[in-house]
């Protein structure tokens, strides 16, 4: 370690708190409405997006540990394949399409429009049920 790096006081060592799945649809609502200042409309519904596949993962996660222990830490597309196994096929499906759109609606693409305004609401409303169903006690 330098001794510049040893010195700088705005490093912290200590682990950001994890997200909870309620804080993450908080915050795409925040976005959505417009909370956000300074960022543009399409910034904000990237946000919003990332927010809500990020809540999306974390309850499928939750499933798969409860179902086997250690599966939830393989990749998101096999998790997307178990599901179908732990769950009804429906909400598996329902699950893997708007994960899908999600992944797309967070990048940053050259050439493409971001997501709309009403395509995020529209997946905003498909999580919220989503998360419902998936809720493990």
């Amino acid at each position: 370690m330098s001794a510049s790096a040893a010195s700088s006081p705005s490093v912290s060592a200590a682990p950001a708190s994890p997200a909870s799945v309620e804080d993450l649809l908080l915050t795409a609502d925040r976005m959505l409405d417009g909370d956000l200042r300074g960022a543009t409309a399409a910034g904000r519904h990237r946000g919003a997006s990332l927010a809500l596949r990020t809540a999306l993962e974390i309850c499928v996660d939750r499933v798969l540990d409860a179902a086997v222990p250690g599966l939830a830490r393989t990749t998101m597309r096999a998790k997307m394949l178990c599901l179908r196994c732990y769950t009804p096929e429906e909400t598996a499906r329902r699950t893997r399409a708007v994960w899908s759109h999600l992944c797309l609606g967070c990048h940053y693409h050259q050439y493409e429009i971001g997501p709309t305004y009403e395509q995020v609401r529209a997946w905003r409303t498909e999580v919220g049920e989503l998360v419902r169903t998936l809720d493990v006690p």
